[in-house]
């Protein structure tokens, strides 16, 4: 019989991995698969779940190349799992150049030992709003256009006009005030005799 402690991180692992099933979208897997399927001119295998196809890290490194030629400059397709997961890594790298945000990427782990596919979706968005940004690539996008950055110029008599304005979050509530508001009980102060 097992300990009852092993049995309670296994329940909490299950509830983990649970949790992160459910957050997958099945619509955003299939416009993610169909986005890689069009910019690499093949279609995935029937039968073959999504994060299986890309799991060795040689479908999204053949991704990237096409996207931004020679970003990967090697993709190991053999040589056990180091040499998988080291194309992860490759194309992980790649997309951070391209222009992918840190925090977007997902965890090798995420894809390798499918702990969050979900994520992996997610930084598959992420790079393809990251090619709205290069004037270059022609293909098809993936997600919506990122919004554009909207500066504005500003006159040193706008400015300083600004100065003189005394802004809400200075100190000023209009006239609102605590009064007649109870909060709990009234304050007792006892004295001993």
């Amino acid at each position: 019989m097992p300990h009852p402690r092993y049995l309670h991180i296994m329940s909490l692992e299950r509830a983990v991995r649970a949790k992160l099933a459910g957050k997958r979208d099945p619509e955003q897997e299939k416009q993610a698969q169909s986005w890689m399927e069009e910019i690499l001119g093949e279609k995935f295998p029937k039968g073959v779940a999504y994060e299986d196809h890309i799991r060795d890290g040689q479908v999204l490194c053949r991704l990237m190349n096409k996207i931004s030629p020679g970003s990967v400059a090697k993709i190991n397709t053999s040589g056990g799992q180091f040499k998988m997961m080291e194309n992860i890594n490759l194309f992980q790298q790649a997309i951070k150049n391209y222009g992918v945000a840190d925090v977007d990427v997902f965890q090798t782990v995420d894809l390798w030992e499918k702990k969050d596919i979900a994520q992996v979706t997610t930084t598959l968005f992420s790079l393809g709003r990251a090619t709205y940004k290069h004037p270059e690539w022609s293909g098809p996008y993936l997600g919506p256009k990122p919004s554009d950055e909207c500066k504005r110029e500003f006159t040193e008599e706008q400015l300083r006009a600004g100065e003189t304005i005394i802004g809400l979050q200075a100190g000023q509530n209009k006239g609102a005030t605590q009064a007649g508001q109870n909060l709990g009980a009234g304050r007792k102060i006892l004295l001993g005799k």
